[in-house]
């Protein structure tokens, strides 16, 4: 830090740049070989830019300006993340991407507030969690998973003549409850002319998959009920 605090501000800012670069090239790279959908420009410009406000924040009114950009910093990736988010049907991707870029900003905020060494920290870690944790992450996912360890929301459908929706609906409540999972919802939605189907959502967040199959097969024995069946919609 003494040695930085002897070179003139164009040479600090110039070096917060150059470190600010380096160090978004190493976290793009990475990006970009996996065909994301932020790569190397785009983690170089975040980190680039991040280092350039946070050093004019710094040059304009020192410390205190400094600080008070890094929070719009803060708050402005947020909003360029949200970008690269996107929800297909019950799939959201790109939330490690706009992680990504966060973080990139925090390597050029290090970089910009004169602080080189964090910033070379910050990158490491970065490109330790984007690398050295997949193999860890591929383990994980191809470990069994159990419906009862899961947080989840559950959904119980019967389907029925459209006429015969009440007494289904009591019926469903009924064999729920006794099976100890209390319904939070209910709804009624039409199949076409002839059958509607009421789906009721449960309360509880882990289930056993034997006792809802158990619950279904005996509402599907049940007279006026053609069908019974559940589904399982994780939170995440």
């Amino acid at each position: 830090m003494d040695l930085l605090a002897s070179l003139p501000e164009p040479a600090r800012s110039a070096l917060g740049l150059a470190v600010a670069f380096g160090l978004g090239t190493l976290i793009g790279v990475e990006r970009q070989y996996r065909q994301r959908t932020a790569g190397l420009r785009t983690a170089v410009l975040v980190a680039v830019g991040a280092s350039a406000f946070v050093d004019l924040g710094m040059r304009l009114t020192g410390p205190e300006g400094g600080t008070r950009t890094v929070a719009y910093v803060i708050s402005g990736i947020g909003f360029l993340g949200a970008g690269v988010i996107m929800k297909e049907g019950m799939n959201v991707r790109g939330l490690n991407t706009a992680a990504t870029l966060w973080c990139s900003a925090a390597v050029g905020a290090f970089a910009g507030a004169d602080l080189p060494l964090e910033a070379v920290f910050v990158a490491v870690t970065v490109l330790a969690c984007n690398t050295a944790l997949r193999p860890l992450v591929k383990l994980i996912d191809r470990l069994p998973i159990r419906e009862s360890e899961t947080e989840a929301t559950y959904e119980v459908q019967v389907t029925t003549a459209p006429g015969a929706a009440g007494p289904a609906q009591d019926l469903l409540v009924e064999r729920l409850e006794a099976a100890n999972y209390p319904v939070g919802a209910i709804e009624v939605e039409e199949r076409g002319e002839e059958a509607v189907e009421v789906i009721a959502t449960l309360t509880a967040s882990a289930v056993e998959a034997a006792e809802l199959d158990a619950v279904t097969a005996d509402l599907a024995r049940a007279p006026g009920i053609r069908h019974a069946t559940w589904s399982i919609q994780t939170t995440d």
